[in-house]
């Protein structure tokens, strides 16, 4: 199967009251280990890309070509979208171009009356051309590619007005962050995710900063509409911890431990186990 739009899986998820797991890819492991987890398990996924991991992998082109290769080399058949996470104007555009099933535009940093006439642009484009569409309306919290956001409570109103320009998701900030957790942090508004949840007329909502976020507050989330829970920063962690064991125990030292294929073994798997864990969570396996 080649790429999808998310559109179909995340409708699915919200009248199944699961979501799906968006995690973001970094390099040719991070790709394989997702994709494989995601057929294991049966599991719909969504492959996301910042505009800086796409500059690490030499490109919007480059990063699409070998995600599709991947689809046909390992014979995935469950639903995969590869979704431009956080993009500006411009890198939405060029990720269209290279052949992304799917596509954010962050104007939630904007003033929005931009966001929503941007916003509209993209509809159009992404309807013409059967692409999935992602709005945000509040920043999200944390650092992601160097983007800082203090962790805004969206307004209910502004979500309704562009989520009735005819996207198909909508993130919102309720206190979600990007990276580790603070430890005096507040915890997710739930308050404000029940009104935007119920002022957008069930469009599925996001969440954003999924890494360390209290398995309750997820799947409660996920009971107030969410549909697509976004990983990074947890798998990162997971593979440096593995890769880091590795060394410590000098394997690399070990025979051909060296071999690059031996020594991303252990961050692979770690990857792997990590993403097993968040669709147990998220409660998509078996629904492709």
């Amino acid at each position: 199967m080649g790429l999808v739009s998310a559109k179909e899986m995340l409708n699915k998820a919200v009248a199944g009251g699961y979501a799906v797991g968006h995690f973001n890819i970094n390099n040719l492991e991070w790709t394989k280990a997702i994709l494989q987890t995601a057929q294991e398990l049966q599991s719909p996924v969504i492959l996301g890309v910042s505009e800086g991991a796409a500059k690490y992998m030499c490109g919007y082109t480059t990063v699409a070509s070998m995600v599709k290769a991947m689809l046909e080399e390992l014979n995935i058949t469950v639903p995969v979208a590869l979704h431009l996470d956080h993009g500006t104007y411009e890198g939405a555009k060029k990720a269209i171009a290279a052949g992304f099933s799917s596509i954010q535009y962050d104007g939630g940093h904007a003033p929005i009356e931009e966001n929503l006439q941007k916003t509209a642009e993209f509809v159009k484009i992404c309807e013409e051309k059967g692409l999935s569409l992602e709005a945000e309306v509040g920043s999200i919290g944390g650092e992601e590619d160097g983007v800082i956001g203090a962790g805004e409570l969206a307004d209910p109103v502004q979500c309704k007005t562009i989520a009735d320009l005819g996207i198909t998701m909508l993130a919102a900030g309720i206190g979600n962050i990007h990276g580790k957790y603070p430890a005096n942090w507040q915890g997710l508004n739930f308050e404000v995710l029940s009104q935007i949840h119920n002022a957008c007329s069930g469009k599925p909502l996001v969440l954003h900063g999924g890494t360390g976020i209290p398995a309750d507050m997820v799947k409660k989330a996920i009971s107030l509409g969410v549909a697509k829970v976004n990983v990074n920063t947890e798998c990162q962690l997971a593979f440096a911890a593995a890769t880091r064991k590795y060394i410590e125990e000098g394997k690399d030292e070990q025979g051909k431990g060296y071999d690059p294929r031996k020594l991303l073994a252990p961050g692979f798997q770690a990857i792997k186990d990590t993403v097993k864990e968040k669709m147990e969570l998220f409660g998509s396996i078996g629904k492709a």
